[in-house]
């Protein structure tokens, strides 16, 4: 598939058929995830890969899905046959950045003007988010905000952050955002050349 399709076919997807999701695929989409840029090549983004039922359902209780569902929509995050948690390490870029090739002038770690790990851990997410469309399938993302109790369900370590769980599988028919509504900003909009 050329990059131009999978482009133009990504969207979020919240309604998925009970067809598996071969795990060939789910390895090629998280190698995938591998190249990921990473800031000082720390590479501190981390997946959890669940397939098992009883765990989907568990984190879609974890979601409030049914009030999801009581809204007239499908459900979503329990019909997806597999989910990845998408995950960063913060400590893993302090660590990485008080190695001596990173130090600062000073002989100190570098006052990190924005936190590079969550920016780092947005690009995983982006490439998970693009391979499922180039192997055939539909993805979604919830965030983790909405979902207290996750790291203690999968055992992600406290010292590891969850930025979400990316949905995947065969995609069904389903109920489209209100937020389609909107349309895209024309380019003109958001694309400054030279200056703003």
């Amino acid at each position: 598939m050329e990059f131009k399709e999978v482009l133009s076919r990504r969207r979020m997807v919240r309604n998925y058929t009970d067809e598996p999701v071969d795990r060939e695929a789910i390895e090629r989409i998280i190698r995938a995830a591998k190249r990921a840029p990473s800031a000082g090549y720390t590479q501190g983004q981390y997946l959890v890969v669940v397939t098992e039922q009883a765990t989907r359902r568990a984190i879609a209780e974890l979601s409030n899905e049914a009030e999801y569902v009581a809204e007239g929509f499908d459900p979503w995050i329990s019909s997806a046959p597999a989910h990845i948690v998408v995950c960063i390490n913060e400590d893993d870029y302090h660590r990485r950045y008080q190695e001596p090739d990173k130090l600062d002038e000073a002989g100190n770690e570098i006052e990190w003007p924005v936190p590079y790990w969550w920016i780092d851990g947005g690009a995983a997410l982006m490439l998970v988010l693009l391979a499922a469309v180039d192997e055939g399938l539909a993805a979604g993302f919830f965030g983790f905000h909405r979902m207290s109790g996750l790291n203690t369900l999968l055992g992600i370590p406290p010292e590891v952050a969850p930025l979400g769980v990316v949905t995947l599988g065969h995609p069904a028919p389903d109920r489209r955002s209100s937020s389609l509504n909107n349309r895209r900003k024309p380019l003109s909009r958001i694309a400054h050349w030279e200056r703003w």
